[in-house]
């Protein structure tokens, strides 16, 4: 295998796994950022976010020589002593307005670096970006000499390096065969299926993977509530679902909706592109209307469980919040659905004590101003009218039940994600609900 010179624009998630992954397969890498602060970190093997492996990654990529760390695009791409062969773009791509994928930091990036590529050089978008983005670089770069690849990530906050070394698959798009080979070489340690096709294709793969999860996601929860209107059990009526090949057993657990960095930018930048091709996409409209209404759903689900009542007040009534992370095994606060949920209890007048493994009391960032962080998942339960398990953390199961049934004020759990014991809280004395059930 050559070992080939790649730079990496950006040090975020995708960023940051992308370029220790690829230094781990003995490439060398050159990451850049904006943050000076941030490079210092990383220069010192200290990475800001929980990804487990990752940070063990990095100090090995530093150690061998393998990986470093500048500020600056430029400078990414200069620090390799005959440049950069390949280059990676995987720079924020936020929802702008109207639901489309803001582009702007994309395009800053072409315009700082297009007079310094080498002839030769492969541009590898490996943002989410919308269909026809390639093509857009190749008109910003004006560069004859130089080719576009689409390389979309498929990474899942929590195991990103286990997913980026172990992929389901490889999908490598560009209307130039030699530069979709070149890319797709770079992962040929990995052994994953690889998918070569054209630009387009390769731009629109991560989409429509991204909304089709959404899209399942939504059922369930839909089809959890049908079960409690019809006294089925949702938990088994997904199993029964899950070992059916054709479905399979990812994406089936009911829970407060789906959120973070991807699935609610995506599904909407999806709509937009729809949209601009004259394309009335429905079903998909109805998957982001489903989870809308899932949030409210759940609030009132915590109405009654409080209150005994489907108009109940929830006014001045304390609730411990149990998880405020998007997901487990990430502090990933981004478009987080127990947020949502939050915000609804809070629009509602109730006072929220929240305990995340992953989000301590002295964390300031601002969606979680309206809510008291704890760093004590007991604190969270004095006193509490009721508990509500919004993120899935693991740990939560194991909690000495009985000592928080002490400490409430009304032993009432609201298990968002179908996650604790019924019975293990039924003996501590706790009333359990759970959706679908």
């Amino acid at each position: 295998m050559f070992a080939r010179r790649i730079a990496v624009v950006g040090t975020g998630y995708v960023g940051l796994t992308t370029g220790a992954c690829l230094a781990s397969l003995g490439h060398r890498v050159v990451c850049g950022d904006v943050d000076p602060q941030k490079i210092e970190r990383l220069r010192r093997a200290e990475v800001d976010i929980l990804e487990p492996g990752l940070a063990e990654l990095v100090a090995e990529g530093l150690a061998a020589g393998r990986l470093s760390f500048v500020v600056g695009a430029k400078t990414a791409i200069a620090e390799h002593e005959d440049g950069a062969e390949i280059v990676y773009l995987c720079v924020p791509t936020p929802m702008g307005v109207g639901g489309v994928a803001d582009l702007a930091v994309v395009e800053s990036v072409i315009d700082e670096i297009r007079g310094l590529l080498k002839p030769g050089t492969v541009i590898v978008n490996k943002s989410t970006v919308p269909v026809g983005t390639s093509q857009r670089t190749i008109e910003l770069l004006n560069r004859s000499d130089v080719s576009v690849v689409s390389n979309p990530e498929f990474l899942r906050e929590g195991t990103a390096v286990e997913d980026f070394l172990n992929p389901d698959r490889v999908v490598v798009g560009s209307d130039e065969q030699d530069a979709a080979e070149r890319v797709s070489a770079l992962y040929a340690r990995l052994g994953a299926p690889t998918v070569l096709t054209d630009a387009a294709s390769a731009e629109l793969v991560k989409y429509a993977a991204n909304c089709f999860l959404a899209m399942k996601l939504s059922y369930v929860n839909a089809m959890a509530e049908l079960c409690e209107r019809l006294g089925a059990n949702i938990a088994d009526v997904t199993e029964g679902m899950g070992y059916d090949r054709r479905i399979g057993q990812a994406f089936l657990s009911p829970g407060p909706g789906w959120g973070g960095s991807c699935l609610p930018k995506d599904t909407s930048a999806m709509l937009q592109v729809a949209d601009a091709a004259d394309f009335e996409f429905r079903l998909l409209r109805a998957t982001i209307d489903t989870n809308e209404r899932q949030r409210q759903r759940i609030v009132e689900k915590i109405r009654f469980a409080v209150t005994g009542k489907r108009g109940g007040s929830l006014s001045h009534m304390r609730l411990g919040i149990f998880g405020l992370t998007f997901k487990a095994n990430t502090d990933d606060l981004r478009d987080s659905p127990a947020l949502a949920v939050a915000a609804l209890l809070r629009q509602a007048g109730a006072e929220l004590v929240a305990y995340d493994p992953a989000v301590r009391s002295d964390n300031l960032r601002p969606e979680i101003s309206s809510v008291t962080v704890v760093d004590d998942p007991y604190l969270a339960g004095k006193e509490a009218d009721a508990l509500v398990i919004l993120t899935e953390w693991p740990e939560f199961r194991t909690l000495d039940w009985s000592k928080l049934a002490s400490a409430v004020r009304s032993p009432v759990v609201v298990d968002t994600r179908n996650l604790l014991d019924k019975d293990t809280l039924r003996r501590a004395g706790f009333t359990w609900t759970g959706l679908g059930r």
